[in-house]
C-alpha cells in the first residue's frame, strides 16, 4: 500500500507574501497555497503570481506543496491552473467539484501543456452534488492520466448548502464523510478530514482529529499554525502501532510463511491484508521521522 504522510494539510493565503515565507518553518506535512476562498477579486492576479513564485523558489523541505486554484469556469481558473502547472507544485486543488468532468477538464488542460508527472490533482469536496457524485468522482482515479490523487472534505459549504447545524458532534456531517471516505478508499485515494474553526479551541480540535481518525481519515485540513502539532500528534501511527506492525512483517518475513495468507503473531490471527497495512504504517512512520529530521 502506497502513501506518504498527509495528518496535516494548512491553508495559507496566497495574498499573503510573509505567510508564504513563513510556513517554509510550519511542520505540516503539506501546505496549501490558497487562490480561491482566502483571495479578495481583486487580489487574485496577484495572489497567482507570489504563490507560483513561492513554489517555484523552493525552500519548503520534504512538505507536500499544493496550490489550490479558483474553479475553471471563474475568470481566474485556467489562467490558475496553467500558471500552477509551470511551477511544479506536488499537487493542484481543484475547488468546487461536482461531477467526475471537473476532474477530466482540469486533467486535460495539465495534459496540454505537459505539465511534469509529479503534479497531481486533489478534489475539493464541499457540495452536495459532489458527495451524490463521491463514487463517480474517485473513479477518475482509475485512469493514470486524471493524477486524481486525494479528496478534500470541505465541511463548512457543506454544513452552509445542507442547512445542517455545525454542532461538536458533527451529527449531520458524519454521513457525508463516511460517503466520501468509502468512495476514495475504494479507488485507493486519500481523504483529508475538513477544517475545524475554532483554532483557539486545541481540546475540542484534537477531539475532532480523533473522532476522523476512527473514521479512518488520513489527516485534517488546517486553517492556522497552531493547529498543526495536535493534528500531527492524533494522525501519526502510535509507537505500539508501528512496533506490533514490524512484528507482523518480520512474521511473515520467515520463509515458513511466504506462502500462507493467514499466521498466529503472539497469539492473534494475523491475515496478509494485515501484512499490507502494517507495511503501511511502518512505511509512514519512517516518512515522518525522515521529514521531521528534514525540516529540523
Amino acid at each position: 500500500m502506497e502513501g506518504r504522510p498527509r495528518r496535516s494539510a494548512l491553508y495559507m493565503p496566497g495574498s499573503n507574501e510573509r505567510a508564504l515565507e513563513k510556513a517554509k518553518g510550519i511542520p505540516a506535512d503539506a501546505l496549501i497555497f490558497d487562490l480561491e476562498d482566502a483571495v479578495a477579486p481583486d487580489a487574485k492576479v496577484r495572489a497567482r503570481e507570489q504563490v507560483c513564485a513561492a513554489v517555484k523558489s523552493g525552500g519548503y523541505g520534504g512538505r507536500e506543496v499544493v496550490i489550490r486554484v479558483n474553479a475553471l469556469e471563474t475568470p481566474w481558473g485556467t489562467d490558475d491552473l496553467i500558471a500552477a502547472c509551470e511551477a511544479v507544485p506536488d499537487a493542484i486543488l481543484v475547488p468546487k467539484v461536482v461531477h467526475s468532468g471537473d476532474i477530466i477538464s482540469a486533467a486535460k488542460i495539465l495534459q496540454s501543456v505537459h505539465a511534469p508527472e509529479k503534479v497531481r490533482l486533489w478534489a475539493m469536496m464541499e457540495t452536495p452534488m459532489a458527495i451524490l457524485n463521491a463514487r463517480t468522482i474517485a473513479a477518475t482515479a482509475v485512469y493514470k492520466e486524471n493524477r486524481l490523487s486525494c479528496l478534500v472534505m470541505g465541511t463548512n459549504d457543506l454544513i452552509k448548502e445542507s442547512r445542517a447545524r455545525a454542532l461538536h458532534d458533527r451529527f449531520a456531517v458524519v454521513p457525508w464523510l463516511a460517503m466520501t471516505l468509502v468512495a476514495a478508499r475504494a479507488y485507493k485515494l486519500d481523504i483529508l478530514d475538513g477544517v475545524y474553526n475554532d483554532f483557539r479551541d486545541e481540546e475540542g480540535l484534537r477531539d475532532e482529529c480523533e473522532r476522523g481518525r476512527i473514521l479512518g481519515m488520513d489527516g485534517k485540513t488546517l486553517i492556522h499554525p497552531s493547529q498543526v502539532v495536535p493534528c500531527n500528534d492524533i494522525f501519526s501511527p502510535t509507537q505500539e502501532e508501528v512496533d506490533w506492525s514490524r512484528k507482523i512483517i518480520d512474521a511473515f518475513g520467515q520463509p515458513e510463511n511466504a506462502n500462507k495468507g493467514v499466521i498466529v503473531v503472539e497469539g492473534h490471527m494475523v491475515e496478509r491484508l494485515h501484512f499490507a497495512m502494517a507495511q503501511r504504517t511502518v512505511a509512514i512512520a519512517e516518512q515522518i521521522r525522515e521529514m521531521e529530521a528534514a525540516c529540523a
